[in-house]
């Protein structure tokens, strides 16, 4: 069986592919195609509220692509989720509408709750009981915070900040006070907390770190290789640094959202698990498939 799950978030559009492995009673997904293409929704939103006609050509271009990858897979089922960008987008519904009439393709547009409890699905398989994890995930529109105590989420809360919506200046004047003032409730002063990081920002930042121990990177790590980043134009960064031009832009502004929420809840350690919403998806792909045998 193969399955498939389409992020479209708000600096990137990614598509997985994966067969379904199956060993006794465990099941595992084993990536067979990832393709990720820099469709930047957040810069039409955030600066006019609403997704260019050019924009919504492209994003039709690029599902049209995905199905043809699909086709070739013999995929048996997949699923598309739009976040932030395309929730706010004014006109977000209407492509919505259109995509499903011209393409036959179906695009769930997902809160941020939603989005949070799809990478809790899949995130608990790397924590411990016995510890306290404070998991954020930072796409381009919104950073989403959840709280853990061993496997189990105690708290959540999502936020209108992201990498590109920094970058474009469009974050609310009083959004980092609101956050601060969340996690400064939320984790008592005297926990232990270690922070669980996702999304393509801090994945980057966390393989730049050369010397890691036991899959870990400090918060002084972060912040020496960030400052490190920033001292570069953008021109250095793509050409001598070799990040992709939608990564050179936006790691800087993500970075300072890890690295603040990290400072805020006295967390000095993070662990960066190659798993995000896309893996959730998958998920609930295959949850679907199995219910609907059944």
């Amino acid at each position: 069986m193969k399955i498939a799950a389409i992020d479209i978030g708000s600096n990137a559009a990614r598509m997985q592919i994966s067969s379904v492995l199956h060993d006794k009673n465990k099941i595992n997904f084993k990536k067979v195609e990832y393709v990720r293409f820099a469709l930047r929704l957040g810069m039409d939103v955030f600066n006019t509220g609403k997704i260019s006609y050019e924009s919504e050509a492209r994003i039709k271009k690029l599902l049209m692509a995905y199905r043809l990858l699909m086709e070739l897979h013999e995929v048996d089922a997949y699923m598309i989720c739009a976040t932030s960008a395309m929730r706010e987008a004014e006109n977000g519904a209407n492509i919505v509408e259109r995509i499903r009439n011209e393409l036959g393709m179906e695009i769930h547009l997902i809160e941020g709750d939603k989005e949070a409890e799809l990478i809790n699905d899949v995130i608990k398989v790397v924590l411990e009981d016995d510890k306290t994890y404070l998991h954020i995930d930072v796409g381009g529109g919104s950073t989403e915070l959840n709280i853990y105590k061993g496997r189990t989420k105690i708290a959540a809360k999502s936020f209108k900040i992201g990498s590109v919506r920094l970058l474009e200046h469009k974050e609310a004047p009083d959004v980092w006070n609101k956050m601060k003032a969340w996690v400064d409730e939320t984790i008592p002063t005297h926990e232990n907390v270690i922070a669980v990081g996702t999304g393509g920002n801090i994945s980057k930042l966390f393989n730049l770190i050369e010397h890691k121990v036991d899959g870990k990177a400090t918060l002084e790590e972060l912040e020496k290789k960030r400052n490190y980043i920033s001292q570069f134009s953008l021109e250095d960064r793509i050409n001598k640094l070799q990040l992709n031009a939608d990564r050179a832009d936006v790691i800087v502004p993500a970075s300072d959202i890890y690295i603040s929420v990290m400072k805020w809840a006295g967390a000095n350690e993070i662990i960066v698990p190659d798993l995000g919403l896309k893996d959730g998806i998958l998920l609930l792909v295959y949850e679907t498939l199995m219910s609907e045998e059944d």
